[in-house]
């Protein structure tokens, strides 16, 4: 390993981890919003960014060629400039004609070298720290994981907010926004050109051939199926977050949709303090307080509590489409109360994952854990503007005022049994978890 005395990780951990989490809010949340500002189609946005999640979702299967071409810093710098160039890309498509196609490409490159940068410099990260400054810096990584979320899907949305209320045109907007984040991207990797140390131990894998990998990876794979209670298991993955999947890129559809067609009617900005700072600062206390009451109660004593945190919250999107013509502070404490519960009833969700995964491969089983919780999220989320749509086009409304948004979210109260019915099918999991551990 480097030499410690040099290594000062707080020169880059908060930095690297920033540069982690604001390209996934770039792809996965911002264009949410402009593409409906633009005029694309509801089902045309949830089935096209809903696919530009896959490239987090598979990342274990080509994690383990990172380690064979090159060192993690080389990988870390390397994608941190291609992410710069794609913002840029972006910035410049936004005003033209053909924006939609040309920014999803770009989009799905961001989308692979963030990932990949997420396997270099976690990957660093392990490398360049002893076990005790991993545990150190643990929170570390994840509170400035946080600010990068709350700037991603909060400071940029309330600056197109801005622009947009100084007369620009929407593409115009957010194409200032995307070069702001190239200016900032560059900065990142100018920093890290600096201060990411060189490490003795950061070397390419070498001796190992592609066969070799392919077989171990092949193994490892096979492993994770014979782990015992295994279709339950990947049961729980898929279902438990189905109602939070149904609401996800469609909540701030239905915040940005006038109030004649049944939406909020919000601004960007509004959008932007309410989902990005609110939500988020929500998510994040709901998140905390559900790791201390799984260390102090266990995972089976809390596992039925947070499910139901995590489901029956949604209905607050119910009332809020009851009646759409409310006012913005309530706005935000119905978006708080329900990130709230879904941060805290994702733990046990995480705590699961971790507890299943443990044994011989636990590195790469809980990667798999975490693909499958996100095919979980990602595939019925691609579908959820097309049953919207659906609804829209067979008058199917809701009870008070023919609201579509209404009825819509009263169909996602009723995903929620699919979160309890998989409880039940990991129950017995869980059970066996818990004596172990006793």
């Amino acid at each position: 390993m480097t030499d410690i005395s040099r290594n000062n990780p707080w020169k880059w951990i908060p930095s690297l981890y920033i540069a982690e989490g604001i390209p996934y809010c770039a792809v996965n949340t911002l264009p949410v919003l402009f593409y409906c500002e633009l005029g694309i189609s509801i089902s045309e946005i949830t089935a096209w960014t809903g696919l530009l999640s896959l490239p987090w979702m598979i990342r274990p299967f080509w994690s383990p060629f990172v380690d064979i071409f090159s060192t993690k810093r080389k990988w870390t710098l390397a994608m941190q400039v291609l992410m710069t160039i794609c913002m840029l890309v972006v910035g410049i498509c936004l005003p033209t004609s053909f924006f939609f196609a040309s920014t999803l490409s770009v989009f799905a490159c961001m989308a692979f070298f963030s990932a990949t940068h997420d396997i270099a410099a976690d990957g660093f990260y392990m490398l360049a720290l002893t076990e005790k400054q991993q545990a150190d810096f643990v929170g570390i990584r994840s509170t400035f994981y946080k600010v990068a979320t709350v700037l991603g899907q909060g400071g940029l949305t309330l600056l197109a907010g801005w622009l947009e209320s100084r007369g620009m045109q929407p593409d115009g907007a957010w194409s200032i926004v995307f070069y702001c984040l190239t200016g900032l991207f560059f900065s990142i990797w100018l920093w890290h050109t600096r201060t990411l140390p060189r490490l003795a131990d950061d070397h390419p894998v070498g001796g190992t051939a592609y066969s070799d990998i392919l077989r171990n990876f092949g193994l490892t794979f096979v492993s994770f199926f014979r782990k015992r209670h295994i279709v339950a298991a990947i049961a729980f993955m898929l279902l438990y977050r189905l109602p939070e999947a149904m609401c996800g890129k469609m909540v701030a559809i239905f915040m940005k949709s006038p109030l004649s067609e049944g939406g909020l009617g919000l601004s960007l900005t509004e959008i932007g303090f309410a989902n990005g700072t609110v939500g988020v600062i929500a998510l994040l206390i709901g998140g905390v307080i559900g790791g201390i009451a799984i260390g102090r109660g266990g995972l089976r004593k809390w596992l039925w509590p947070m499910a139901a945190s995590l489901a029956l919250p949604c209905v607050v999107y119910c009332l809020l489409a009851i009646w759409p013509d409310t006012g913005f502070l309530t706005i935000c404490v119905a978006v708080g109360i329900e990130q709230f519960g879904y941060g805290f009833g994702l733990t046990a969700l995480m705590m699961y994952m971790i507890y299943f995964a443990r044994g011989e491969s636990e590195t790469s089983h809980y990667a798999f854990c975490i693909a499958f919780s996100m095919a979980g999220i990602m595939l019925p989320g691609m579908a959820a503007g097309w049953i919207f749509e659906q609804m829209s086009e067979f008058g199917i409304t809701g009870f008070s005022n023919g609201n579509v948004f209404e009825i819509y979210f009263w169909f996602v109260m009723i995903c929620c049994l699919t979160t309890f019915g998989a409880c039940a099918i990991a129950d017995p999991s869980i059970r066996e978890i818990n004596e172990q551990q006793k």
